[in-house]
Protein backbone atom coordinates (compact mmCIF):
# COMPACT_ATOMS: atom_id res chain seq x y z
CA UNK A 1 0.00 0.00 0.00
CA UNK A 2 1.36 3.43 -0.96
CA UNK A 3 -0.30 6.85 -0.73
CA UNK A 4 0.52 9.65 -3.15
CA UNK A 5 -0.12 13.15 -1.81
CA UNK A 6 -0.46 15.96 -4.31
CA UNK A 7 0.87 19.03 -2.51
CA UNK A 8 -1.03 22.15 -3.54
CA UNK A 9 1.55 24.40 -1.87
CA UNK A 10 -0.12 24.41 1.53
CA UNK A 11 1.52 24.55 4.95
CA UNK A 12 -0.88 21.83 6.16
CA UNK A 13 0.32 19.26 3.62
CA UNK A 14 2.96 17.80 5.91
CA UNK A 15 0.44 17.41 8.73
CA UNK A 16 -1.46 15.14 6.31
CA UNK A 17 1.79 13.36 5.45
CA UNK A 18 2.45 12.74 9.15
CA UNK A 19 -1.05 11.30 9.61
CA UNK A 20 -0.77 9.06 6.55
CA UNK A 21 2.69 7.76 7.43
CA UNK A 22 1.16 6.12 10.49
CA UNK A 23 -0.64 3.73 8.12
CA UNK A 24 1.31 3.49 4.85
CA UNK A 25 4.36 4.76 2.97
CA UNK A 26 3.81 8.18 1.40
CA UNK A 27 5.14 9.91 -1.70
CA UNK A 28 4.65 13.69 -1.93
CA UNK A 29 4.74 15.68 -5.15
CA UNK A 30 3.93 19.30 -5.91
CA UNK A 31 0.98 19.99 -8.19
CA UNK A 32 3.29 21.46 -10.84
CA UNK A 33 5.83 18.62 -10.69
CA UNK A 34 3.72 15.49 -11.19
CA UNK A 35 5.50 12.14 -11.47
CA UNK A 36 2.98 9.94 -13.25
CA UNK A 37 5.11 6.80 -12.76
CA UNK A 38 4.93 7.31 -8.98
CA UNK A 39 1.18 7.87 -9.15
CA UNK A 40 0.75 4.65 -11.16
CA UNK A 41 2.70 2.77 -8.47
CA UNK A 42 0.53 4.25 -5.72
CA UNK A 43 -2.72 2.83 -4.40
CA UNK A 44 -4.40 5.96 -3.08
CA UNK A 45 -4.20 9.67 -3.87
CA UNK A 46 -4.76 12.54 -1.46
CA UNK A 47 -5.29 16.03 -2.90
CA UNK A 48 -4.00 18.46 -0.28
CA UNK A 49 -5.38 21.83 0.75
CA UNK A 50 -3.95 24.88 -0.95
CA UNK A 51 -4.51 28.52 -1.86
CA UNK A 52 -6.63 29.75 -4.75
CA UNK A 53 -8.96 27.72 -6.92
CA UNK A 54 -8.60 24.20 -8.38
CA UNK A 55 -8.13 25.37 -11.98
CA UNK A 56 -5.21 27.58 -10.86
CA UNK A 57 -3.44 24.72 -9.06
CA UNK A 58 -0.89 23.26 -11.46
CA UNK A 59 -1.91 19.84 -12.77
CA UNK A 60 -4.45 19.15 -10.01
CA UNK A 61 -7.42 18.84 -12.38
CA UNK A 62 -5.37 16.80 -14.87
CA UNK A 63 -4.47 14.33 -12.10
CA UNK A 64 -8.17 13.92 -11.32
CA UNK A 65 -8.96 13.41 -14.98
CA UNK A 66 -6.28 10.78 -15.45
CA UNK A 67 -6.65 8.78 -12.23
CA UNK A 68 -10.20 9.07 -10.87
CA UNK A 69 -11.22 5.73 -12.39
CA UNK A 70 -8.14 3.81 -11.22
CA UNK A 71 -7.36 5.12 -7.72
CA UNK A 72 -9.20 5.90 -4.51
CA UNK A 73 -8.94 9.69 -4.05
CA UNK A 74 -9.42 11.86 -0.96
CA UNK A 75 -9.65 15.61 -1.51
CA UNK A 76 -9.05 17.96 1.41
CA UNK A 77 -10.29 21.58 1.23
CA UNK A 78 -8.98 22.65 -2.21
CA UNK A 79 -8.88 18.95 -3.15
CA UNK A 80 -12.55 18.61 -2.13
CA UNK A 81 -13.43 21.64 -4.25
CA UNK A 82 -11.50 20.12 -7.17
CA UNK A 83 -13.56 16.91 -6.93
CA UNK A 84 -16.79 18.91 -6.98
CA UNK A 85 -15.68 21.01 -9.96
CA UNK A 86 -14.35 18.01 -11.87
CA UNK A 87 -17.82 16.45 -11.85
CA UNK A 88 -19.59 19.70 -12.77
CA UNK A 89 -20.22 21.31 -9.38
CA UNK A 90 -19.63 24.99 -8.76
CA UNK A 91 -17.91 26.96 -6.03
CA UNK A 92 -18.88 30.26 -4.48
CA UNK A 93 -16.98 32.81 -2.44
CA UNK A 94 -18.08 32.86 1.20
CA UNK A 95 -19.37 36.13 2.61
CA UNK A 96 -17.32 35.51 5.77
CA UNK A 97 -13.94 33.82 5.40
CA UNK A 98 -13.48 30.77 7.64
CA UNK A 99 -9.80 30.83 8.59
CA UNK A 100 -8.93 29.14 11.86
CA UNK A 101 -12.61 28.71 12.71
CA UNK A 102 -14.06 25.65 14.44
CA UNK A 103 -17.65 24.61 13.69
CA UNK A 104 -19.95 21.71 14.45
CA UNK A 105 -20.69 19.20 11.68
CA UNK A 106 -23.23 16.45 11.26
CA UNK A 107 -22.98 13.29 9.20
CA UNK A 108 -26.10 13.31 7.01
CA UNK A 109 -25.46 10.20 4.88
CA UNK A 110 -23.47 7.02 5.56
CA UNK A 111 -19.88 7.28 4.39
CA UNK A 112 -17.01 4.83 5.04
CA UNK A 113 -14.79 7.88 5.56
CA UNK A 114 -16.71 8.55 8.80
CA UNK A 115 -16.65 4.98 10.18
CA UNK A 116 -16.10 5.28 13.94
CA UNK A 117 -16.70 9.06 13.93
CA UNK A 118 -19.65 10.37 15.99
CA UNK A 119 -22.64 11.66 14.03
CA UNK A 120 -21.92 15.15 15.39
CA UNK A 121 -18.31 16.29 15.46
CA UNK A 122 -16.22 19.46 15.26
CA UNK A 123 -13.90 20.52 12.46
CA UNK A 124 -11.35 23.22 11.68
CA UNK A 125 -11.87 25.49 8.67
CA UNK A 126 -9.33 27.41 6.60
CA UNK A 127 -11.17 28.45 3.44
CA UNK A 128 -12.94 31.29 1.68
CA UNK A 129 -14.69 29.21 -1.01
CA UNK A 130 -17.34 26.50 -0.66
CA UNK A 131 -19.15 23.99 -2.85
CA UNK A 132 -22.61 25.05 -4.02
CA UNK A 133 -24.76 22.06 -3.08
CA UNK A 134 -27.44 22.90 -5.66
CA UNK A 135 -24.85 22.63 -8.44
CA UNK A 136 -23.70 19.11 -7.55
CA UNK A 137 -24.47 16.36 -10.06
CA UNK A 138 -26.37 13.22 -9.11
CA UNK A 139 -23.08 11.28 -9.07
CA UNK A 140 -21.92 13.17 -5.96
CA UNK A 141 -23.63 12.81 -2.60
CA UNK A 142 -23.33 15.22 0.32
CA UNK A 143 -22.43 13.21 3.43
CA UNK A 144 -21.83 16.00 5.96
CA UNK A 145 -22.86 19.62 6.54
CA UNK A 146 -21.85 22.10 9.19
CA UNK A 147 -24.24 23.95 11.50
CA UNK A 148 -24.57 26.75 8.93
CA UNK A 149 -25.59 24.27 6.22
CA UNK A 150 -22.34 24.41 4.22
CA UNK A 151 -21.29 21.22 2.42
CA UNK A 152 -18.55 19.66 4.52
CA UNK A 153 -18.13 16.29 2.79
CA UNK A 154 -19.00 14.64 -0.50
CA UNK A 155 -18.53 11.21 -1.98
CA UNK A 156 -19.00 9.74 -5.41
CA UNK A 157 -21.88 7.27 -5.52
CA UNK A 158 -20.00 4.58 -7.48
CA UNK A 159 -16.28 5.39 -7.24
CA UNK A 160 -14.03 5.56 -4.14
CA UNK A 161 -13.76 9.35 -4.32
CA UNK A 162 -14.24 11.41 -1.16
CA UNK A 163 -13.79 15.05 -0.28
CA UNK A 164 -13.94 17.14 2.89
CA UNK A 165 -14.06 20.93 3.00
CA UNK A 166 -12.54 21.05 6.48
CA UNK A 167 -9.03 20.08 7.53
CA UNK A 168 -8.85 16.60 9.10
CA UNK A 169 -5.18 17.27 9.92
CA UNK A 170 -6.07 20.32 12.06
CA UNK A 171 -6.00 20.16 15.85
CA UNK A 172 -9.54 21.58 15.65
CA UNK A 173 -10.72 18.32 14.02
CA UNK A 174 -10.40 15.75 16.84
CA UNK A 175 -11.56 12.83 14.67
CA UNK A 176 -9.43 13.78 11.67
CA UNK A 177 -6.82 11.08 12.19
CA UNK A 178 -9.60 8.47 12.15
CA UNK A 179 -10.88 9.83 8.84
CA UNK A 180 -7.40 9.64 7.30
CA UNK A 181 -7.01 6.11 8.66
CA UNK A 182 -10.38 5.13 7.18
CA UNK A 183 -9.34 6.42 3.78
CA UNK A 184 -5.87 4.87 3.79
CA UNK A 185 -6.79 1.51 5.33
CA UNK A 186 -10.38 0.81 4.34
CA UNK A 187 -11.72 2.77 1.38
CA UNK A 188 -11.34 0.78 -1.83
CA UNK A 189 -13.44 0.10 -4.89
CA UNK A 190 -15.60 -2.43 -3.04
CA UNK A 191 -16.45 -0.02 -0.19
CA UNK A 192 -17.81 2.81 -2.30
CA UNK A 193 -21.45 1.62 -2.13
CA UNK A 194 -21.58 0.88 1.59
Amino acid sequence: MKVVIIDNYDSFTYNLVHYCEQFAPVVVMRNDCIDRDQIQKGDKIILSPGPGLPAESGELMAVLGEYHLAHAIFGVCLGHQALAEFFGGQLYNLEHVLHGIETACEIVQPDPLFEGVPKNFTVGHYHSWAVDEKSLPEALEVTSRNAEGLVMAIRHRSLPLHGVQFHPESIMTPHGLRMVENFVMHIQQETCFQ
